[in-house]
Formats: structure tokens, sequence, C-alpha cells
């Protein structure tokens, strides 16, 4: 199981997907905000001069010396939703992020974000 705790020892970590390959390297870590667990991570990819972050699901993974395995192919991770290496996810497009990977979104009750970075 993933643990909030060791969040701050996966940075930099390579993430890989179910066979093993390489997508990007993780960059952050979103947490659940109703129940504070990590929920989604963003992985950057691309050429050197032209990173951006996209976002993965943390359910199913596992993390191993120095590496993140998620349980999402690699041409589905790079087809997600993008953002810059210096942006914020927009609340407004927390949504696609969720129904690309054809999981439930629920706002808060109050309508706030269902994610918060780490």
């Amino acid at each position: 199981m993933i643990r909030a705790e060791d969040i701050r020892e996966w940075r930099t970590h390579d993430v890989v997907d179910p066979d093993g390959h390489k997508i990007g390297t993780l960059e952050a870590v979103y947490v659940d905000t109703s129940t504070d667990e990590p929920a989604m991570a963003t992985v950057q990819i691309g050429l050197p001069t032209r990173h951006r972050l996209v976002f993965v699901p943390l359910d199913g993974a596992s993390v191993g010396p120095g590496y993140v395995k998620v349980a999402y192919a690699k041409a589905l991770v790079k087809d997600c939703p993008a953002i810059g290496t210096d942006d914020v996810l927009p609340a407004e497009d927390e949504e696609a992020v969720f129904r690309h990977y054809g999981l439930p979104y629920q706002q808060g009750v109050a309508g706030e974000r269902q994610l918060a970075r780490r």
C-alpha cells in the first residue's frame, strides 16, 4: 500500500507502467481532499526542451527502489490532459483528468477541489 508519509521520497523516481516501460519522472503527488490519501501523481514527460506534466492515478500503484509502478499503460498516461511544468491544474480541469481514466469525479460539498498537491 502507498503511504502518505513516504511521498517526499518519491519525487524524481521513475514512473513505469505495468510492463516496466518508463513513462517519465515523478514530479508531485496529489491527495484526495476528502481522505488525505495519495490519489494522483504528476509525471514529467517529453523532450528536455518541451517537458509537460501528465496525471496518473495511484490506485494499484506500488513503490520499488527508485521507481513507482502504476496500473496504467504508458500510452494511456501520455494521452492524459497535461499542464506545463510551472502550471497548476485548474479546478475546472480536474474532471477531465478523472474522465480520461474512467474514474468517478466528486467535488467537495462546497464545490472544493478533489485534488490537492503535496
